[in-house]
């Protein structure tokens, strides 16, 4: 999957958690990459956070660094 790509899903499942009430969305954007996302995409945005995930909404970065 391109990282283009990646991103836009990462951010997509960041924009809908970020309106939820919980207090740690981070973690639950997390819980909801590791429940839905295959091992592969889950390594290639923790690989893309590494390297300084541009274009990663702030809370998707934070989500990936749990991951």
């Amino acid at each position: 999957m391109t990282d283009d790509k990646l991103v836009r899903m990462a951010n997509q499942i960041a924009t809908f958690f970020a309106t939820q009430p919980d207090a740690d969305k981070a973690s639950k954007v997390a819980a909801h990459l590791t429940d839905f996302w295959d091992p592969a995409m889950r390594a290639q945005l923790s690989a893309y956070a590494a390297q300084g995930g541009t274009g990663l909404d702030p809370l998707a970065l934070d989500a990936a660094k749990l991951l």
